[in-house]
């Protein structure tokens, strides 16, 4: 039942409500005048630390971009073309280090980032928008440096040849999720955007094959409206997932190059505890869903329903394996594990420089192992550091995410206090509270009451308070 408030918050409310968030988390939008003197001198030329002799012309390839309709800090550029046997990839990767000095104002700057930092009403960028909206995006019809994967695969989707190298790329369309999903589904997509589901297709099996972990578990989003900001529950759409299969080539690559030369930067995930993944089988014995007890965590949890109340009550248990990732930087052998154990494979972050610092120091890590050259002394002077710095960045980026949406919460329930809701309880917590989640607004929260995991019962709204980001609801019999 969907619940109409009497008045809607303003969009005034909303945005003072996320500055203020953002001055708490010590988010900053601007840059210091020594960053802005920096970008003023080095305006749109390339190679500034660099000599430009080593970019190769790639401006032939029919590359495209494939994002959010909004996004402007486009990462990453994708083609794909038939091959005898298989298929060669083509995935462009923007490179912002052709931009950025070492130990100068920017380089510093980004570091204390760490990523850019969304929120639902603009972005907080890691590097400033003259560069990571502009002269390093890889906008259309424009050239751009990048460093470029060519990675030819068999008919079955996996890896047999591979290049990497800085190249000049020249994108020539920008393209968002729902437009490519909407031609692939009419049957006017072009060979490249098919081959984009076919090879997506391919990998989401190997990933199976491989053990990797899907969790198919719709993300608490505040989404902008004609008149303020709601709450929604975003569900991936297909090609979401085949593009992200991209990425994760690439960054598996990648992980396996730097794993094998000893240094480089891994982005990992230890397995969970048994008793974890005997506590999430229990929890779906109590659920009454079915789990055959050959059917490995992998394989089950791909395959729950969030439209089941019951199946996704279990996924926001399942999620609990996939806790403590972190990153590991390589000085050359190590006993510590390099797994990413939701992913199957050694991986690495490497296709979002533009928003993640590491990314910048890895694709430089690779372009010299590569080249079969020592990595710069900027890159290996970073390396070590780098772990600490992305882990901070992630933490704060967390608390960001799970403030953001939780005021939300508080000023949209304002106005229905009173109101009766139907809430779906997802899980139990050790305290004894219910953890419950409302369709509409989409609200997740807990309450004090004992309730079958699985179940709907009906909630009323008794306190919601913006200011301490709160809301309490009560159980109704």
């Amino acid at each position: 039942m969907t619940v109409r408030a009497l008045r809607f918050p303003t969009q005034h409310e909303f945005h003072r409500g996320f500055d203020l968030i953002r001055t708490e988390l010590d988010i900053a939008d601007d840059f210091d005048a020594d960053v802005q003197e920096e970008l003023a001198n080095l305006g749109q030329s390339l190679g500034r630390f660099r000599a430009v002799t080593d970019i190769t012309d790639r401006r032939d390839i029919e590359l495209v971009t494939i994002d959010p309709p909004s996004s402007m800090d486009l990462d990453q550029a994708y083609n794909a073309v038939r091959i005898p046997g298989g298929y060669r990839v083509f995935y462009a990767i923007a490179d912002p280090a052709s931009f950025v000095a070492p130990a100068g104002p920017l380089d510093n700057a980004t570091r204390n980032r760490g990523v850019t930092y969304y929120a639902p009403d603009h972005n907080s960028p890691l590097h400033p928008r003259s560069l990571s909206e502009h002269a390093a995006s890889l906008l259309p019809d424009v050239d751009r440096p990048a460093v470029l994967w060519i990675i030819d695969l068999d008919d079955q989707g996996g890896p047999v040849d591979l290049q990497f190298k800085r190249a000049m790329v020249r994108s020539r369309a920008k393209l968002s999720y729902l437009e490519v999903q909407q031609q692939l589904d009419a049957g006017t997509a072009d060979e490249n955007l098919q081959l984009l589901r076919e090879i997506g297709t391919a990998r989401q099996e190997l990933e199976r094959q491989r053990g990797g972990v899907s969790i198919n578990l719709p993300s608490q989003e505040v989404v902008p409206t004609d008149i303020g900001y709601t709450l929604e529950h975003d569900d991936p759409i297909p090609v979401e997932n085949w593009n992200a299969q991209i990425s994760l080539l690439a960054g598996m690559t990648a992980g396996s190059i730097m794993l094998d030369a000893g240094v480089g930067l891994l982005r990992t995930l230890p397995p969970p505890p048994q008793e974890t993944l005997d506590e999430i089988r229990l929890h779906a014995r109590g659920l009454n869903v079915e789990w055959a007890p050959e059917l490995s965590y992998p394989d089950r949890v791909r395959l729950l329903d969030p439209g089941k109340p019951a199946e996704m009550a279990l996924l926001s248990v399942a999620v609990r394996a996939l806790r403590g990732a972190g990153y590991l930087a390589l000085d050359g052998p190590t006993d510590q594990s390099t797994i990413h154990w939701a992913i199957g494979a050694d991986y690495a972050h490497v296709t979002a420089p533009l928003r993640r610092v590491g990314d910048r120091f890895a694709n430089e890590a690779l372009l010299s192992i590569t080249a079969g050259a020592p990595l710069p002394g900027w890159v290996d002077e970073a390396l070590p550091q780098l772990p600490k710095l992305l882990n901070r960045a992630r933490r704060r980026e967390s608390n960001l995410d799970r403030a953001i949406v939780d005021f939300a919460e508080a000023l949209i329930l304002k106005p229905l206090i009173g109101q009766m809701f139907t809430a779906t309880v997802t899980g139990q917590r050790r305290d004894g509270d219910a953890i419950i989640q409302i369709a509409d607004p989409a609200v997740s929260t807990v309450i004090s009451a004992e309730a079958e995991p699985g179940t709907k019962i009906r909630v009323r709204l008794v306190d919601a308070n913006p200011t301490k980001r709160s809301i309490r609801f009560e159980i109704q019999d």
